[in-house]
């Protein structure tokens, strides 16, 4: 945020989902009170799937990292490796079944007076 273009930008969008880290009322303060152009927007509660790192990781817990029976470091980290490369050979775009008459359902679900506050509780 110190660095440009950010540091002039009149708003910049922090998008982050619900992790402890900031998570809530204060999370907003202590972030926005640091950098007043910073507006943190929460991606809806039980929604990682919007998150594509989040989609990664849950593919390299069960595929790479369980059973979780490793001795030391050592091998946790050659098999992160070789499976990073595995992957980057073989990876293709999520196909993506949400659509947007599925938003638009689900929006109709959530209350007009909702506001972002309340939304990132």
């Amino acid at each position: 945020m110190r660095n440009e273009p950010y540091a002039s930008a009149r708003t910049v969008y922090w998008i982050v989902d619900n992790g402890s880290s900031h998570r809530g009322r204060a999370a907003i303060e202590r972030l926005q009170g640091r950098w007043p152009n910073l507006r943190l927007v929460h991606l809806p509660i039980h929604a990682s799937w919007l998150n594509q790192i989040e989609i990664y990781f849950s593919i390299v817990q069960r595929k790479v990292l369980e059973p979780n029976d490793f001795t030391d470091l050592d091998p946790v980290a050659e098999r992160l490796l070789a499976f990073q490369h595995h992957y980057e050979q073989i990876a293709t775009p999520f196909e993506w079944k949400f659509t947007r008459t599925n938003l638009r359902a689900l929006l109709q679900h959530i209350p007009n007076q909702a506001t972002p506050t309340a939304l990132a509780a």
